[in-house]
C-alpha cells in the first residue's frame, strides 16, 4: 500500500479548517494539518497577486488521492485550487498502518482496527501522528 501527503492552499483559516474536517469526516484523510498563516505570491491572469493563505496538508493513501482532489475542488472557493499529492517514500510503519486503518477502502470498506490498538492510537493531539 502507499501513501501520500497532499497539500492543498485556502483562501483562508476557515475555509482550511472547513476542507480538512469535512476530509477527516468522510474518511478520505486520516489526518490533516493546517498551517494558519502563510503569505502567496502567484501568477493569476497575467499579474504577480499577493494573498493571505492557509496551508493544509491532509494524509491519505494514494488510491484515495482522486477522491481528495475531487472533494476539494467542489469545497473550495477558487475555481483552480492548489491541490497536490506528494508520495510518502518511507515512513514509521506504525503510523502508515494507522492512515490505512482510518481511511476508505477503495470498495468503501475500512480496515477494523482491535480494540487494544485503537485505545493506543486516540491519544491527545499531542500522541505525535501529526
Amino acid at each position: 500500500m502507499t501513501f501520500d501527503f497532499i497539500y492543498v492552499t485556502a483562501a483562508s483559516p476557515k475555509q482550511a479548517h472547513e476542507i480538512g474536517r469535512k476530509l477527516v469526516e468522510e474518511r478520505l484523510a486520516a489526518c490533516v494539518n493546517i498551517f494558519e498563516a502563510m503569505k502567496s505570491y502567484y501568477w493569476w491572469q497575467g499579474r504577480i497577486e499577493q494573498a493571505n493563505e492557509a496551508v493544509l496538508i491532509a494524509k491519505t493513501q494514494s488510491n484515495l488521492v482522486p477522491a481528495v482532489i475531487k472533494r476539494v475542488k467542489a469545497l473550495h472557493s477558487y475555481s483552480c485550487p492548489c491541490v497536490v499529492a506528494l508520495r510518502v517514500g518511507k515512513g514509521n510503519p506504525d503510523f502508515l498502518e494507522w492512515i490505512a486503518a482510518e481511511t476508505k477502502r477503495v470498495a468503501g470498506v475500512r480496515k477494523s482496527v482491535p480494540q487494544r490498538e485503537r485505545a493506543g492510537r486516540s491519544g491527545s493531539k499531542r500522541s505525535g501522528r501529526k
